[in-house]
Formats: C-alpha cells, structure tokens, sequence
C-alpha cells in the first residue's frame, strides 16, 4: 500500500463516492424525457419506458456479475469504467434520438448506460465499508443518497437543456433532446472520472483515530454481528441469510418502486389532486428518497440493521393500508413520502447488513448478488400495479396486495433475526 493510499482522506473518499452515485443517480430524473421523446419522435410512452426498465434491470444484473471485478481490480478502475459505460450509454441515447432509432436508444440508454450504473453503484460502497468501519450505515448512505438525489439535479438541468436546445415553433425537437443527452453525458462522464480517480483502499489493518484503542483490525475485519464469519461472496451464496435478504430487499424494493411509477396518478384518483398539484408533489419524492437514506442509515448504526428493516415494513404495512382510505391530499402525500423514505433507507442499510452478516472480505460481490433483487423488482412492482389497474381500474386493490406481500417480508425480518441470533449461540457453545 503507498504513502499516497495511507493518507487519503475518508471524507474525501465518500465525497467522491457521492460525486459517482449523484451522477448515476440522473436515471430518477427519466420521466422528463416522456412527453419530449413523444412530441418530437412520436414514441409512445411504453417504448420510453421500456429502456427505463431494461437499465433498472441491467444494473441488477451488472452489479451481481461485476461484483467480482471490483473486488480483483479495485474501486479506482471500476469507477472508472462505470464512468465510461455510462457516460457513453447516454452520448448514445442522444446519437439515437438523433438517428430516430428506439432499437439503438434500448441498447445505448438501456444495455450500456445500464451497465455503467450497475458498476458505478457498487464500484465505491466496498472501500467505504473498510474506511468508515465505526460509521457503516453512515457512510454507504451518504453515497447512496447521492443516488436517490440524483434526479433533484438532473430533472431541472435535463429539463432546461431541452427547452433550450430546442429551436423552432415546437416546445421540444428532436435536436434539443439529442444534445441534452449529448451534454449530460459529458458532464456525467466528467463527475465520475473525478470521483473514481480519488477512490482506494485503506491500508491493511487501517482504523480510524479512536478504534485502535477499543477493537483490534482482526476483529474489525470480522463480521459486525457477533458469532457471523467473514465469508466469501460463493460462500454466502450457501447460507440461508443471504437468500432472507433477498427477498426482503426485493419485497422491499417492489413496493418502493411500484408508487415511483404511479405517484402522480395515486394522487390523482386517490386523493383528488389536480394534475399539476400531484406533479408538484411527485417533485419532492426525489427529496424524502435521498434524505430517507442517510436518516435512516444513520439509525441503523445504532439500532441494529435487522431493527431498521423491520421499521421499513411495519411502517409501510401501516401506510398502504391506510392509503385507499385517505381523501386529504397533503396526508395522501405524506402517507406517500414516508414509504419512500423506507424505499430509499432499505438501499442504504443493505451494504453495511451484508458487511454485518458476512463481513468485509468480498462484501462489494456480495452486494452485487443482493442487487439482483433490485432489477426483478424493477420489472416486478410496476408491472403488478399496471395488471392489476387494466383489470380493475383501481389502485386500492394493488395497495391492499402490496400490504400482504409487505407483511410476508416482515415475517422474513423476524425470522432472520431469529436465525442470527441461532447462529450466535451455536458459536458461544463452541467456543466455551
């Protein structure tokens, strides 16, 4: 390890940590592109959100196989190649706008540009774990609420470069939207280039200024829960944990994502809002996303993980219930901001539970294997909502559905904390 690694900065490796997951953070902002791509291209809205879809579930799929080539060649060389894909991905959506092609904009926004967020999700959150071992859930949530914040930025820059670049009669044309995606991609490239080139390691046996005196780095490098070992990402692949995770961040994620999709209708026919009362409320999803993240990652550190998630699910069994029951607007709204802080908190506390379970050793793959649970519950949550809607033509019905599937992932949390706390007096007795 260089002089130059040992004294780096551990906030200013979060801050690039940030700058990487702000930046990838831009695919909340995807709505804006709905009505623009389909007044200057004729798309219909189910084409645009089919590449939304297919760069949620790349990213699953990318962060669950690249894992291991974050662990083999480091966080400064996978950052660097997310910037890459990524940035190139969206240089290409815009030579696709620009080319009328929806078969090239699935795969430059979708394949590609998924790609580049799958790895530059998971490129950093590892070297934050072993740089910030007293503040786990702290530390992966201020990255990751750079990534539920992202849109905060996008949306409002996206939008404005549009109208812009936009020239003629028309409010948006199909060169406005080609440069935009132009120009993001540069400046997104250019943010996570900087971000990655700072990123590295800790020192071996490094702690931070007040642990030495209280843990050694042998235990620090252990798992956090007392009698867990420090697996292998193959060999938390054999433990029944791992899969109890999976199923609470999918569970998790599919109610999250489900009201990302159908904010502003929910609040339409559920609450009475006008159109453009419920769009300005949808605005500030972005705010409770990002700020449920590190609030909540926060907590975790000194609650305990297991304790956190089954927050998430008690509060949102309690809130989908209530919802079709709700006239009030602005309850209606904070009933809604409330999930997604729950949404947004179960991203941020998922590295620092898998650092917990499994410990630090390949912790970057192992989160890899836990995002597939993301990108089928990208596909799972919305398309539930819509099925259900076409044949009922209610959203209470898939609210209440939800609320079942919400009380089985919390049957999931309680029994995984009956599980670890087996495990644990399996190694107190054997250690007697």
């Amino acid at each position: 390890m260089t002089d130059a690694t040992a004294s780096k900065n551990r906030w200013l490796i979060a801050i690039s940590a940030v700058a990487i997951h702000l930046s990838i953070g831009g695919i909340y902002a995807y709505s804006i592109y709905q009505i623009p791509l389909n007044e200057a291209l004729g798309w219909d809205s189910s084409s645009v959100s089919l590449a939304f879809s297919i760069a949620i579930f790349v990213l699953g799929m990318t962060a669950a196989f690249l894992g291991s080539y974050v662990e083999k060649y480091g966080p400064r060389k996978a950052g660097l190649g997310a910037a890459v894909l990524y940035g190139l991905g969206t240089i290409g959506a815009g030579l696709s706008v620009q080319m009328g092609s929806r078969t090239l904009f699935f795969i430059t926004f979708g394949l590609i540009g998924g790609m580049g967020l799958g790895l530059g999700y998971i490129s950093p959150i590892g070297t934050l774990l072993e740089w910030f071992p007293d503040r786990r859930g702290m530390a992966t949530g201020l990255a990751v609420m750079g990534f539920g914040a992202g849109a905060l930025l996008t949306a409002p820059v996206g939008n404005e470069l549009m109208l812009r670049f936009s020239t003629g009669s028309a409010q948006y044309t199909q060169g406005g939207i080609a440069t935009t995606f132009f120009t993001l991609g540069a400046l997104y490239f250019v943010l996570m280039a900087l971000g990655a080139s700072y990123l590295a390691k800790p020192p071996k046996d490094w702690l931070p200024s007040g642990m030495e005196q209280t843990e050694s780095a042998a235990e620090e490098a252990r798992s956090a829960i007392s009698g867990l070992s420090n697996l292998t990402a193959r060999e938390s692949l054999r433990t029944p944990r791992f899969y109890m995770v999976w199923l609470i961040i999918f569970i998790n994620v599919s109610a999250g994502i489900m009201l990302l999709a159908y904010a502003s209708p929910i609040l339409v026919q559920l609450g009475g809002a006008t159109t453009t009362t419920a769009a300005f409320i949808t605005g500030y999803i972005g705010i409770f996303n990002g700020g449920g993240r590190i609030f909540w990652s926060s907590l975790s550190d000194y609650v305990g993980r297991t304790t956190t998630y089954g927050a998430f699910f008690a509060i949102q069994i309690v809130a989908f219930f209530l919802m079709p029951q709700i006239t009030g607007v602005w309850v209606l709204a904070a009933i809604l901001f409330a999930i997604i802080t729950c949404y947004g908190g179960g991203f941020a506390c998922l590295p620092a539970y898998l650092s917990d379970l499994f410990g630090t050793k390949e912790v970057s793959a192992i989160h890899g294997y836990a995002l597939t649970a993301w990108g089928f519950a990208g596909v799972a949550g919305p398309t539930l909502a819509s099925t259900i809607l076409e044949s009922t033509g209610s959203y209470t019905t898939a609210l209440y559905i939800i609320n079942i599937v919400l009380v089985v992932g919390l049957a999931i949390v309680l029994l995984l904390r009956w599980r670890i706390g087996k495990l644990q007096d399996i190694s107190t007795a054997a250690s007697i």
